[in-house]
C-alpha cells in the first residue's frame, strides 16, 4: 500500500510566500442587501478578480515554480477544462517555459483562446469519449513534460489553500466557509487554511447535483467514480476526487452539498444585477448552496469563495435570458 505525503498547512504558507507578487490579493466584498436577506454577515472572496479569472492561478504558479532547470527546459503537460489550461498557460510564460494544455473540444471558447493566448499550445479531446488524463501522461512520457494535473498534486494544493489563508487572515474566524467543488483541490486547500486558522468553522464542499461524485465519495468513505456530468458548472464536470484531496476532504469537511443549474443562474444574475460581478457557473457553487440554507446560518459569520469568473460573454447572456 503506497503512503501519500499530504500537504500541511506548512505548505500552504510556503505557497503564500512563493505566490506573493505575482498572484493578486484578491477582495473580500460585501453586499448589504445579502447580509440583510440572511440575517448574518457574509464574506465574498472574489478569486474571479484573480489573474487569469479564477483561483486556478495560486496552484499552478506555485507548482511551476518549484520547476528544476532540466523540468524547465522541457516544460509543462496539463490536462483541464479551462482555468487550469489558462493558469498553467500564463504560469508558464511568466517563469519562461513551454506549456501544452489538453483540453475538451468543447470548452468554452473564451477559455481556449485565453489558454492559446498566454501561450499555450493546445491539444484537443473529446471529453465524453477519450481519457484525458491518459493523454496527459502519454505527451509526458513522449516528450519528456512534466505533468501538472489539476488537482491531484500537493504543490496545485497548498497553493489553492491560499485563497482561505487569505480570507481568514483579513476577516478573522468565521462560522462556516462554503467552497467550490469539482475535483477537490480548492476545497482540501481550503480544509489546510481553515483547520489551522478557523478550526471550530464549518466547511462545506459544493458540487453541482449532476456530478455528485464528491458527496458520495464524503459518504461512503471511498472515492467513487461517475461518468462526466452534464452540467453548466463545466469547472466541477470532473469525474472523481484525487488521492491526495479525497483523504483531505474527508478528514477535515463538514459535508457535501449539491445544487442544481437553475440554482447556479439564479446566483450568476444577483452577482451581474447587484454586485457587479461577473461570475461563472462553478464560482457560484458556494453561495447557491448558502442560499438553501440561510435560515441555519441566522446571525452567523460566513465566506463563501467564488472561484472563478471565466464565462463566454454570449454563454452568459444566454443563461440569464
Amino acid at each position: 500500500m503506497i503512503t501519500l505525503n499530504l500537504p500541511t498547512f506548512d505548505d500552504v504558507i510556503s505557497a503564500s510566500e512563493r505566490i506573493e507578487g505575482h498572484a493578486h490579493r484578491t477582495p473580500v466584498m460585501r453586499s448589504r442587501t445579502v447580509d440583510q436577506a440572511f440575517g448574518a454577515e457574509l464574506f465574498f472572496k472574489c478569486e474571479n478578480l484573480q489573474r487569469m479569472g479564477a483561483f486556478k492561478f495560486r496552484g499552478a504558479f506555485n507548482a511551476l515554480s518549484k520547476f528544476d532547470a532540466r523540468q524547465r527546459r522541457a516544460g509543462v503537460v496539463a490536462f483541464s477544462s479551462g482555468n487550469h489550461a489558462q493558469a498553467i498557460a500564463l504560469s508558464a510564460s511568466l517563469l519562461g517555459m513551454p506549456a501544452t494544455i489538453v483540453m475538451p473540444h468543447d470548452a468554452p471558447a473564451i477559455k481556449v483562446a485565453a489558454t492559446q493566448g498566454y501561450g499555450g499550445t493546445v491539444v484537443l479531446y473529446d471529453r465524453y469519449k477519450e481519457d484525458r488524463e491518459q493523454i496527459g501522461r502519454e505527451l509526458a512520457d513522449k516528450h519528456g513534460l512534466t505533468l501538472i494535473p489539476p488537482y491531484d498534486h500537493p504543490d496545485v494544493i497548498a497553493g489553492q489553500g491560499t485563497a482561505a489563508k487569505e480570507l481568514f487572515e483579513e476577516e478573522g474566524p468565521l462560522d462556516a466557509l462554503f467552497v467550490s467543488l469539482g475535483g477537490g483541490g480548492l476545497l482540501a486547500g481550503s480544509a489546510l487554511s481553515t483547520r489551522a486558522l478557523a478550526p471550530a468553522c464549518k466547511l462545506y464542499g459544493v458540487e453541482p447535483e449532476a456530478g455528485n461524485d464528491g458527496q458520495q465519495s464524503f459518504r461512503s468513505g471511498s472515492i467513487v467514480h461517475i461518468e462526466t456530468p452534464k452540467t453548466i458548472a463545466d469547472g466541477a464536470q470532473t469525474q472523481h476526487l484525487g488521492s491526495y484531496t479525497f483523504p483531505i476532504i474527508r478528514r477535515d469537511v463538514d459535508d457535501v452539498l449539491t445544487v442544481t443549474d437553475a440554482q447556479l443562474v439564479a446566483c450568476m444574475a444577483f452577482f451581474a444585477e447587484r454586485m457587479k460581478l461577473v461570475v461563472e457557473p462553478t464560482g457560484c457553487l458556494g453561495f447557491a448552496a448558502a442560499r438553501e440554507m440561510k435560515s441555519q446560518l441566522r446571525g452567523q459569520r460566513i465566506g463563501v469563495l467564488l472561484s472563478g469568473g471565466n464565462v463566454d460573454l454570449q454563454r452568459f447572456c444566454a443563461l440569464l435570458a
